[in-house]
């Protein structure tokens, strides 16, 4: 992991208690390397290799899960979307919707109701991106929520992104999308977008 990246990201991450109960803490950037390797690769959090010294998938998933809580990706999504805004590469000019339906596999539970498993049951995950392809915002939601009702939410959804003299910018002066993402209600806020920032 590059050592610029690791200067981002560490301060960021929740302080652990002084003398924490357990065995010895697997360090957080071995842990942060961890997560990265899984996700790349595509893994099962449990088939990560113990020999590459990241700890255990389990360690892994449990420090990515207590990092979420904490707010640590927001953040980080934040400080970068304002590092691209202030080197120009973030594209206002319009917005591009989307969303796709993940079947979740018997027996996994699924991203909005953890505590229910089945086989037939689909996660809706809808995200916005900028006019170059970078990521806004992303929402998951359970499948059978309409794409139409989650356009404005995305809309609003995006953080404040500074990086530039003025307010902060969070709206795009235009909104691309398929038929799914069309409505009386989108299509006006889509149209005063512009003058919404």
């Amino acid at each position: 992991m590059d050592d610029d990246f690791w200067a981002l990201i560490e301060p960021l991450l929740p302080p652990w208690p002084g003398k924490a109960p357990g065995p010895r803490l697997v360090p957080d950037r071995q842990c942060l390397q961890g997560i990265l390797y899984v996700l790349h690769n595509g893994i099962a959090w449990q088939l990560l290799p113990m020999e590459l010294g990241f700890g255990s998938g389990q360690t892994c998933w449990r420090r990515l899960e207590r990092w979420q809580k904490a707010g640590v990706f927001d953040r980080l999504h934040r400080i970068l979307l304002a590092e691209l805004n202030a080197a120009g590469e973030l594209d206002w000019s319009r917005a591009c919707v989307d969303g796709s339906h993940v079947r979740v596999k018997r027996g996994e539970p699924t991203p909005v109701r953890r505590r229910s498993t089945g086989g037939r049951r689909a996660a809706n995950t809808t995200l916005i991106c900028d006019g170059r392809g970078t990521l806004l915002k992303v929402f998951t939601t359970a499948a059978n929520v309409n794409d139409v009702t989650q356009t404005l939410a995305l809309v609003d959804g995006i953080p404040p992104v500074a990086g530039r003299p003025g307010r902060p910018r969070h709206r795009p002066e235009a909104l691309l999308g398929g038929k799914g993402y069309h409505s009386d209600p989108t299509e006006r806020s889509s149209a005063s977008a512009g003058s919404c920032r």
